[in-house]
């Protein structure tokens, strides 16, 4: 069987790419700019093809002959502030990608979209609910949607970013510090997509998957310092200027925190329902893989700090 993937050359397609091409699928990766994911094909049964993924003739042409469509494109922030890119990337492609799977035969979608998505006031909730409406509403197609927590693992960009922004400095103001999160390990969420996508049981629904814990956003931060070895306080923000810090970030290129990000940690990321264990997938603990490739951050910082005291 044929699958044709858009956004697959980021942090979850990397981990999905293997699992499929283990299940004896055929996967064609779509992406703009294919020197830039070139390790892909090193994967069994991956074929990298460039296309435009905004060009609903393209995205027709490469669906023709495949079985399914799994759509991982997102994106946390936009370079504006008014929703315009969240609205691209999330709701006008969906709908490019509902077009192109009714024209070239394609009845089975996947849809990674986010825990929470419709709720709030964030662009990117909103978008990625708006979205969702797309697909329900595309009762000719056999869609899945999966909405997942915050998704952690080897090369993700939470905790490899804060161990990066712990390493600055020595005190850290953190935003948004109550904020809830029941972080999901990415081997779970790409075992339970790959199981998904063949079973007739899961057309029409949504998929919530979720880690085995809850935590607090500075908990996170603090797990992730003590993990890499280092000394640092972690500085709560209150309310107000915990929306002062999204508002100057919006101004700060790569956006590392945005207003938008603000809006979106107003509502806990967390869920009581979890699907992963409809596939018999008990869920990963963060505290049993984070360390594992933290590993490399803490060897860094314990180098640097031998360099430091030699040079002295």
């Amino acid at each position: 069987m044929r699958i044709v993937l858009l956004g697959a050359t980021g942090f979850l397609g990397h981990r999905l790419l293997p699992e499929l091409s283990a299940a004896g699928y055929r996967c064609t990766v779509l992406s703009r700019y294919l020197p830039a994911c070139r390790e892909l094909t090193i994967i069994p049964g991956v074929d990298l093809r460039q296309a435009d993924i905004y060009d609903e003739d393209q995205l027709k042409m490469h669906f023709d002959g495949a079985a399914a469509v799994i759509n991982m494109v997102g994106i946390l922030n936009e370079s504006g502030r008014k929703g315009a890119g969240f609205k691209r990337a999330h709701v006008e492609l969906v709908e490019k990608i509902i077009g192109a799977c009714r024209a070239s035969g394609v009845r089975r979608l996947v849809q990674v979209s986010a825990l929470n998505a419709g709720k709030g006031s964030s662009h990117y909730l909103v978008s990625k609910g708006q979205a969702e409406e797309l697909i329900r509403a595309a009762d000719d197609l056999n869609s899945t949607i999966v909405q997942p927590s915050v998704i952690f693992g080897d090369g993700d960009s939470f905790f490899n970013r804060f161990a990066s922004l712990l390493k600055l400095a020595p005190v850290l103001p953190l935003a948004c510090p109550k904020a809830k999160m029941q972080p999901v390990w990415v081997g779970d969420v790409a075992q339970a997509m790959t199981l998904a996508l063949e079973d007739p049981e899961t057309f029409g629904q949504t998929l919530i998957m979720v880690g085995p814990e809850v935590f607090s956003l500075r908990e996170l931060v603090e797990f992730t310092a003590i993990t890499v070895g280092l000394k640092r306080k972690i500085m709560g923000l209150p309310d107000g200027l915990s929306r002062l810090q999204g508002r100057l970030m919006d101004f700060v290129p790569g956006k590392p925190f945005s207003s938008d990000n603000y809006l979106s940690l107003q509502i806990d990321n967390t869920s009581v329902e979890n699907s992963l264990w409809r596939f018999g997938i008990k869920p990963h603990s963060l505290k049993s893989i984070v360390p594992g490739y933290l590993a490399g951050v803490r060897r860094q910082h314990h180098l640097d700090e031998f360099r430091k005291q030699a040079g002295r």
